[in-house]
């Protein structure tokens, strides 16, 4: 049995080509990436790109959803995780810098984008209803008196996830180094300045 023949230029996949096109869109902004400079980049015509994806909107919505399917994952296990609110809550942040180590690229362009296209503006929104969850994991965690009560919780969830997404910004892998323990880092210093005992 042989395995299927790939179409396209050899090396490069649907994978690959998004891989190169989030490099781009990180670097000169999506809107300043044209497909011909995609297919500069690549050393492939743009009708190759265009076998792999109809626009350059479905490469930004492939890049976009990866990051966010990551957050709401970890949002996901979060609701089916054991405990109060607080460890559920770290549980989120924890698994939130994790996807943001693994995914770098995908959640850099996710934490860039402005609302400009249709794309954009439903990567937003989804973002405004991780936010929301993060919001009422924080009022639960303050009724349970595991959160100091004299801060808002929409302002203690921005500033929590203000600190998480600044990593995109100075945050770059080496060998060796693991996203735990800079998902440690981050619990201790916000946790710690959060709970009330």
């Amino acid at each position: 049995m042989t395995a299927p023949a790939r179409r396209g230029r050899p090396g490069y996949d649907l994978e690959s080509l998004l891989q190169v096109a989030v490099r781009l869109f990180n670097e000169r902004g999506y809107d300043g990436t044209s497909m011909e400079d995609l297919s500069r980049k690549l050393g492939i015509t743009k009708s190759a790109i265009y076998h792999h994806v109809p626009s350059k909107e479905e490469l930004l919505r492939l890049a976009v959803d990866r990051a966010l399917n990551g957050l709401f994952a970890v949002a996901a296990e979060t609701e089916s995780f054991e405990g109060k609110a607080i460890e559920k809550l770290e549980h989120l942040v924890r698994g939130s810098v994790l996807v943001l180590v693994e995914q770098l690229p995908f959640v850099t362009l996710l934490l860039r984008v402005r609302g400009n296209t249709k794309i954009e503006r439903a990567a937003l929104a989804r973002r405004r209803e991780f936010d929301r969850l993060v919001t009422d994991l924080v009022k639960q965690a303050e009724t349970e008196g595991d959160v100091r009560p004299d801060i808002d919780p929409a302002v203690t969830a921005r500033l929590l996830y203000g600190m998480v997404n600044s990593l995109i910004e100075w945050y770059r892998p080496r060998r060796g180094s693991a996203g735990t323990e800079l998902a440690d880092a981050v619990c201790k210093i916000a946790f710690e300045g959060l709970r009330t005992q």
